[in-house]
């Protein structure tokens, strides 16, 4: 028989480094979870990425189990690790901070297209553009067309 889910939790936390500490501790534990046994899964599994902000959904259950799924880096972290920045404009439409080609928002697309809303890689191009100029980047270079 299934288990009944009580809800879902979604943070962002840095991989290899969940602690009980805030965010953390309060949104798990407000909800019951086992705060230390979530960390150390998370560690264990995310051993790989550390560093990386990393947004993870937590489904718990009515007998206060869960599960967990980690995603890839948003878009945003990627964009500024590509364009080696610290931040986004506060003025994208007049004050641009970087420069990116599309060689590498093709990469960032091929990364997070299974996290995103979109069956092609051109779609998910155009999404990954879309966050750099509300950012900020100027994206380099003609899109390159498929045939």
């Amino acid at each position: 028989m299934a288990k009944e889910i009580a809800g879902q939790l979604k943070l962002q936390i840095k991989g290899g480094a969940a602690n009980p500490s805030p965010p953390v501790g309060p949104a798990l534990g407000s909800k019951g979870i086992n705060i230390m046994e979530f960390c150390k899964q998370f560690n264990a599994r995310t051993q790989e990425m550390a560093g990386k902000i990393l947004p993870v959904v937590i489904t718990y259950y009515a007998d206060k189990s869960f599960d967990f799924v980690v995603k890839t880096p948003p878009v945003a972290i990627q964009l500024m690790e590509a364009a080696k920045i610290k931040g986004g404009s506060a003025q994208p439409n007049r004050k641009k901070v970087a420069q990116v080609t599309w060689d590498a928002v093709k990469a960032i697309a091929e990364d997070k297209i299974v996290d995103l809303n979109c069956f092609t890689v051109e779609s998910a191009m155009k999404m990954v553009a879309g966050t750099a100029r509300s950012m900020g980047i100027t994206v380099t270079g003609e899109f390159p067309e498929t045939n």
